[in-house]
């Protein structure tokens, strides 16, 4: 949906309230009260038993309304919502916020007829359920809160109209505005995804802050929020942290991965940034705003208070700072300031009587300390110094080093006590000044997750699976044999044959239905390893040891046969009634020194697969040590997985323990993920352990269990459950070009970065102006980041290989509105390529593309100058249109629906 579909809501022309009332009290009558101050020419109200309401005149139905209305407001009662919105629909209002609640849910519903009108008649719809809109900027308050916000550059998307309300008021007492807040309520059009994409793109806003309770579309709302979180910073709050609604578990992986866990590990992959409660959201939009970057967590705090100093820097530990160790100058330098009693260290203690000589001469110090990355200052209130003082002292300070060279180096104040001054001389320096000392170092920890963040979003992975080709027809036929048995769980063969496919190491196994089978494997087996290991064989068993359905190191042939007869006996006296297929036998892996791993992948129900990784073993859910991520993964991606948990320690050797090759750890995570995305019949893997030694990295037991009902495996449909779109995998192809030559064309990865700028390097000065209609000098990370790392949910670029090299030859982008429909496409192609056909070549790979993904149009601007372009646009059906603003521009435009393949016939 393009986002212009929702300007009125946040620039109206004219609003018209139904349901507007005088009656006292009610809702109908504060929204009245409230529009009234977007201007009383620009508002009308509709009521059929009113006349009129503070002079403003009241018209008996939308159809009455002498000037039409771009945006409604609906506070009618449930009854009367259907017919409401046919009359809305009749007068050509195509957008809606609706008050009115109690609409149910359901089939046969209020909410469902309501919905079913809306669409019809092509309206937006804000609500229902909703506490209304404010955008402060224009004075535009379509809402029942009892205070209006104030104009401001933080915009406030809620779930929740009472948490909205207490927004507002904290607001008010701290003297925060806002560019716009809105309340979703039941969201059944308008949701979050596309308030981030306005507000993200608001001039006015500086950061989003969002209050959620749930997320309906995944894939939407993670694709809006990486897109926000690029330009600017996203702070969300979740509620239901500790709900006790979650499923039960399928896998050891199901058991690992809670509800609020997921949610945190998708907030974590779109760079957003989560806090606990209003008090934290609030401090870190101030934080963000007045400081906007960092160089590193160490962190150095002044204090005139001792007990104050150390309990900020427990707090900077507890958050994953550092204690920045202060150099030698710098201790000099305090030596000469402070008096003898001073801590020498970090926390710099000031002494309780400290005035304002000696904060502005620590701030200085500290300041000019290279070790040092951000600066908590403090103080608490005593009778020997005023605090007003040494703020201004701190101030004074900070402006010098400013002025001197300025480098991103934060200070943030925690002034305790009453204010005699401080706050406004902070604020008028621009520099946070928070009311604790635990807040000051959650504000500057904020900064420094941000930070991170950023370079997350935007950090170029290694392409270390480049030339891995995985056997996806292999893989797609032991997965369609269990479905055509009606099996929703695979062998412990087919695991093998399943995790084998995607080059994951997992151990033999030979299934045996008896122990007379058992004892014949098992000779053969013996042949090769020392011992072996039988498993009970059951679909409906989860966990093998929990009804001892294993044993362990057996050398013999009867001694295998023997503990057969034993796991089956046991399974049937602990779980009477399952289906026993019998066992399965392994070799033993001996392994003193190793490390027992577990990954997998289980499916949630709001963001689909997500990937667990963690400490393995029987006691899995006791030591509870795991991260989560959503795949799919990158290098980076995976280890960053390993590296969020306690168990990455000991991966890198201890003792007499060699460090486990993490690098290929992380290889294995990544074709796990591989696997899931490309077969969306999996609905959960359980990889455990998985056996981590210095030289050699091993599955020992695996489950997999399928979903009923879904798409085809093997890649050619990406996963409809992954919340993050993968890798595109159906849309690499060879293509011919009119010379014969064959060239390799495929989307772009972010591992593409190298490509791109060897790419660049062989293309002309003129060439590249003609491409970006300006001489371009800056070819660094973040430029061809932006060029390398897209959400394909929103965006494709298509590059051209050299089959024989992996070179890049050219390159094709489109950029769509975030819901499809129109795209704005580029081309460009190597200077020594020209005129050989790969840009038409490109150029029908994106309008394919286009068509397959529903774009109603695609369009371009070109330099009047390029020639060659012009006439490859004419050729393939672009319609050239001179811009009336910049005659130096041709707008070219093909409509997708004109033709069976976007060319002229």
């Amino acid at each position: 949906m393009s986002l212009q579909s929702l300007d009125p809501f946040f620039r109206p022309k004219r609003v018209v309230l139904i349901g507007a009332t005088a009656r006292p009290n009610s809702v109908g009558s504060v929204l009245a009260r409230n529009l009234a101050a977007f201007g009383r020419d620009r508002i009308a109200f509709v009521n059929p038993f009113v006349s009129e309401i503070d002079g403003v005149a009241v018209h008996p139905s939308v159809a009455d309304l002498a000037v039409p209305a771009d945006l409604a407001v609906v506070a009618v009662p449930p009854e009367a919502i259907v017919g409401v919105m046919e009359e809305i629909g009749a007068a050509g209002i195509r957008h809606a916020v609706v008050i009115t609640t109690g609409l149910g849910h359901g089939p046969g519903s209020l909410l469902e007829a309501m919905t079913a009108v809306a669409r019809h008649n092509g309206i937006r719809v804000l609500g229902p359920n909703s506490a209304g809109l404010q955008i402060p900027p224009i004075g535009l308050n379509a809402s029942f809160a009892q205070r209006a916000a104030v104009p401001g550059d933080l915009a406030f998307v809620s779930q929740s109209g009472t948490l909205t309300h207490a927004a507002l008021d904290w607001a008010a007492r701290h003297g925060i505005g806002f560019s716009g807040i809105a309340v979703l309520g039941d969201a059944v059009d308008v949701d979050f995804d596309e308030m981030l994409d306005h507000f993200a793109l608001d001039h006015r806003t500086r950061a989003i802050l969002l209050y959620l309770e749930s997320i309906r579309d995944a894939r939407a709302f993670l694709s809006a929020a990486r897109a926000a979180a690029r330009s600017k910073p996203v702070v969300v709050i979740k509620a239901g942290r500790h709900a006790a609604g979650a499923r039960a578990a399928r896998s050891h992986t199901g058991a690992l991965a809670g509800v609020d866990a997921v949610y945190d590990c998708a907030f974590r992959r779109a760079g957003l940034l989560r806090v606990a409660d209003l008090d934290e959201m609030f401090a870190a939009a101030e934080t963000l705003s007045l400081v906007p970057r960092i160089q590193g967590k160490r962190i150095a705090v002044i204090t005139n208070g001792g007990g104050a100093g150390v309990l900020a820097a427990d707090r900077v530990v507890d958050l994953g700072g550092e204690l920045a160790t202060l150099g030698d100058d710098t201790l000099a330098s305090l030596d000469l300031a402070l008096p003898p009693g001073w801590s020498r260290g970090n926390p710099v203690d000031l002494i309780g009587n400290a005035a304002a000589d000696r904060y502005g001469a620590a701030t200085r110090a500290v300041l000019a300390d290279s070790g040092v990355d951000a600066v908590v200052a403090i103080n608490c209130p005593t009778p020997l110094a005023p605090s007003r003082l040494a703020a201004e002292a701190v101030v004074e300070a900070v402006a010098d080093y400013r002025r001197g060279r300025y480098d991103g180096k934060p200070l943030i104040a925690a002034w305790l006590g009453e204010d005699d001054g401080w706050n406004s001389t902070f604020a008028r320096a621009r520099i946070p000044a928070l009311e604790t000392p635990h807040g000051a170092v959650e504000g500057l920890m904020q900064l420094v997750r941000h930070a991170e963040a950023q370079a997350a979003l935007t950090a170029t992975p290694a392409d270390v699976l480049a030339g891995f080709s995985p056997d996806r027809a292999r893989a797609a036929a032991v997965i369609a044999t269990a479905l055509a048995d009606n099996r929703l769980w695979l062998k412990a063969s087919e695991v093998v044959e399943l995790l084998t496919a995607y080059g994951i190491p997992i151990v033999p196994v030979l299934a045996a239905a008896d122990s007379g089978e058992a004892r014949r494997l098992a000779a053969r087996l013996l042949a090769e390893h020392r011992s072996l290991v039988v498993k009970i064989a059951s679909p409906d068993i989860v966990h093998k040891s929990d009804v001892g359905g294993v044993e362990l190191e057996l050398s013999t042939p009867e001694a295998v046969g023997a503990a057969t007869d034993e796991v089956i006996a046991r399974a049937k006296a602990a779980r009477p009634g399952v289906r026993i297929d019998g066992v399965t036998l392994h070799p033993m892996i001996v392994a003193p020194k190793a490390v027992e791993l577990i990954a997998g992948v289980t499916d949630d129900p709001i963001f689909g697969p997500v990937m667990v990784f963690g400490r393995g073993g029987t006691a899995v859910e006791v030591i509870n040590d795991r991260a989560l991520a959503l795949p799919p993964l990158d290098a980076n991606l995976a280890r960053d997985l390993i590296a969020r948990t306690r168990v990455a320690r000991q991966l890198q050797g201890y003792r007499d323990r060699r460090p486990v090759d993490v690098d290929r750890l992380a290889i294995i995570l990544q074709r796990l993920a591989q696997l899931v995305a490309e077969h969306p019949a999996i609905a959960d893997i359980d990889l455990n352990p998985l056996i981590a030694e210095a030289d050699r990295l091993t599955v020992v037991d695996a489950r997999v269990t399928l979903v009923a009902d879904s798409p085809a495996s093997g890649g050619a449909v990406h996963h409809p459950r992954l919340s993050i779109r993968p890798y595109p995998t159906e849309w690499e192809e060879f293509i011919a070009l009119p010379n014969g030559r064959s060239v390799f064309v495929r989307p772009v990865r972010p591992e593409d970065e190298g490509r791109y700028l060897a790419f660049f390097s062989k293309m002309t000065a003129e060439d590249m102006r003609l491409r970006f209609f300006q001489r371009v000098h800056d070819l660094g990370h973040a430029f061809v980041a932006r060029l390398t790392q897209i959400d394909y949910s929103r965006a494709m670029a298509f590059v051209a290989l050299d089959p024989e090299n992996g070179e890049m030859l050219g390159g094709v982008r489109l950029h769509g509105d975030p819901g499809g429909g129109d795209g704005e496409y580029a081309v460009s192609v190597r200077s020594d390529l020209k005129g050989v056909g790969l840009g038409r070549a490109l150029m029908m790979q994106i309008i394919r593309y286009a068509r397959r993904e529903r774009y109603g149009r695609i369009h371009g601007e070109v330099l009047a100058e390029n020639r060659q372009m012009l006439r490859m646009c004419e050729r393939l059906g672009f319609r050239l249109t001179p811009d009336p603003d910049s005659p130096e521009i041709i707008k070219v435009a093909l409509d997708l629906r004109s033709t069976a393949d976007g060319t002229k016939v």
